[in-house]
């Protein structure tokens, strides 16, 4: 008699193949092939080297393998993070279009609408471009319009001119010192609106400044739009790009330079400045947050402008305007 089954057990007695997984438990024993070699496994310390050796022989065997290169200061200049091979940035508007064919920055295209009204700086933008040899491209205003963007004023002109190129903020001091001259900077924390950057620049150039600091993240870029704002005046000024602003802002008070931050909470009137004829930086925060904590604690000195009690703050473009205008006066009157 046979045994009783444990409950839920199968009690077929039946031999051979039964149901199963299919083979898979014997492909599982076949492995995953050969090991591969270890300069074929990125993560092995010879698949590194191997990846470092490539990039080396890719980079025209410049400096050893696997060694960073130490650029120098006329190499520090760092391209827009748009670059690309074929990326390129359009000048709107005559100043602009103007200035920067007068700095030689070596633009691609001319483009002028169909039956533009000619001025003196139309006909000043032709006569550089045929003489450096500009292709001059003629196209409708409809054209113009989508180059220009949706709140672009192009006045019937544009140019396409490589991404900007930032310089590095310690060639800039370098440069102005050797010069024989008394720094005067712009610092920009958290500025996001490219129209206010513009805006700041030619507030600089206007005001006898030596360049704009950005920091490289959380920042407005030198695009179309900074380029329109300025009036050209990005073509003259030059502008900075700092990894890290702070870090920056303490390696130029280590240099001599004083920082020089705008709120309307400051301990030191705007009038009442006493730095003006030193070597300055002048910190400009957004208008919303104001300076970020870690750029409060690194100034030397806390500045605000008075206004009017009914007026809640400035604008970040016409605060910087205010202090360089009130800096450039103080400097004048100490000479």
């Amino acid at each position: 008699m046979a045994k009783p089954g444990r409950p839920g057990a199968g009690n077929s007695k039946k031999k051979g193949a039964t149901k199963g997984t299919g083979g898979h438990g014997r492909k599982s024993l076949e492995g995953r092939g050969p090991t591969p070699k270890a300069e074929d496994r990125s993560w092995h310390v010879a698949g590194k080297r191997k990846a470092a050796q490539e990039r080396y022989a890719a980079a025209g065997g410049k400096g050893k393998p696997g060694q960073r290169t130490q650029t120098s200061s006329a190499n520090r200049s760092t391209r827009s993070s748009k670059d690309t091979a074929n990326d390129t940035e359009t000048v709107t508007g005559r100043n602009s279009v103007l200035e920067a064919l007068r700095t030689k920055i070596p633009a691609t295209a001319f483009y002028i609408a169909q039956r533009v009204e000619m001025d003196d700086r139309v006909k000043e933008m032709l006569a550089i471009t045929r003489h450096r040899d500009i292709p001059v491209l003629e196209v409708t205003r409809q054209e113009l319009d989508r180059m220009a963007g949706f709140d672009g004023v192009h006045q019937g002109v544009a140019l396409k001119v490589p991404p900007y190129e930032y310089a590095h903020p310690q060639d800039l001091l370098e440069q102005v010192i050797d010069r024989g001259q008394t720094p005067l900077f712009v610092a920009l924390d958290g500025i996001t609106d490219p129209r206010n950057l513009g805006a700041i620049i030619r507030s600089t150039a206007a005001f006898g400044g030596h360049g704009v600091i950005l920091p490289q993240r959380r920042s407005a870029s030198v695009n179309s739009a900074a380029w329109k704002t300025s009036a050209g005046a990005a073509a003259r000024i030059p502008v900075a790009l700092a990894s890290n602003l702070t870090s920056q802002l303490k390696e130029f008070k280590k240099q001599g330079v004083f920082v020089l931050g705008l709120d309307g909470g400051g301990d030191v009137s705007l009038p009442e400045l006493q730095l003006a004829d030193r070597p300055v930086v002048i910190v400009v925060g957004s208008e919303g947050k104001g300076l970020s904590r870690l750029v409060t604690e690194t100034c030397d000195q806390i500045v605000s402008i008075p206004i009017e009690a009914a007026t809640e703050s400035l604008n970040a473009g016409i605060a910087a305007s205010v202090a360089l205008y009130q800096v450039s006066t103080l400097r004048a009157s100490a000479e």
